[in-house]
């Protein structure tokens, strides 16, 4: 008998303060992600978005609070998958580096399950070239299929277009979107609101490292219920 795969979602991020000896980063952030659409976290620089994505990936462990992955304590992350803003590449080729995502997920490196991959983000005609000699966009790409080769529930994603030309940029997020609709879970932080229009389901604002407003995009949009979020899509500045 085959025994379900125990899902991590939903990810609760309870009153969670993450502080060092001079800063405080997050302060008593709260938040819940659901399966379902995306989930875009906006705000000013230094509101925490980036840190609580760490939080919720399990890369860090919180100051204060509490977070639990489906209503467990813990996480092994096997089924969560992150893509930095500035993604390392390995000094492979553009394959080497999705079969090494492959083992390191626990999943043979075959060259179809590799082709796929490549595939999914337009990458199968540059599957030997040096990963280190692609562009921008295409190593952002590229980092996106190795997260993807551990087949996530919850794929979080940290400004991922913030380096990226207007071309670029539209290829991630059709793969995002693409993503999205399989039935992955996006949690995902920018800095561009268009971007956040154009694939949020709903949106979380963050000012002053807590979660001030989060609600489906439309309403964000078109009457956000905060002073600070009202603000900041004003073009105000935020602090």
């Amino acid at each position: 008998m085959t025994h379900p795969v125990a899902s991590d979602l939903p990810i609760v991020v309870r009153d969670v303060s993450v502080s060092t000896v001079h800063v405080t980063i997050l302060d008593h952030a709260s938040i819940s992600f659901s399966a379902g659409a995306p989930t875009v976290l906006i705000g000013p620089n230094g509101s925490g978005k980036s840190t609580l994505i760490r939080i919720a990936m399990g890369l860090i462990a919180p100051t204060a609070g509490r977070v639990t992955w489906g209503g467990l304590a813990a996480t092994n992350g096997r089924r969560l998958a992150m893509v930095f803003q500035r993604p390392v590449m390995l000094r492979r080729t553009v394959a080497a580096n999705v079969a090494y995502a492959l083992v390191s997920a626990g999943r043979e490196a075959r060259p179809i399950h590799i082709r796929e991959l490549l595939q999914k983000v337009g990458l199968a005609a540059l599957a030997d070239r040096p990963a280190r000699r692609l562009s921008g966009g295409e190593q952002q790409r590229l980092a996106l299929a190795r997260a993807l080769a551990r087949e996530p529930e919850v794929l979080f994603l940290d400004e991922p277009t913030a380096n990226l030309d207007p071309a670029s940029t539209r290829a991630v997020e059709d793969i995002v979107g693409a993503v999205a609709a399989s039935g992955v879970k996006i949690v995902m932080a920018t800095h561009d609101l268009g971007q956040a229009r154009r694939l949020a389901g709903d949106v979380a604002f963050l000012a002053r490292g807590r979660v001030v407003e989060h609600t489906p995009a439309d309403r964000f949009f078109t009457g956000s219920m905060t002073p600070e979020a009202t603000a900041f899509l004003r073009g105000d500045l935020v602090i």
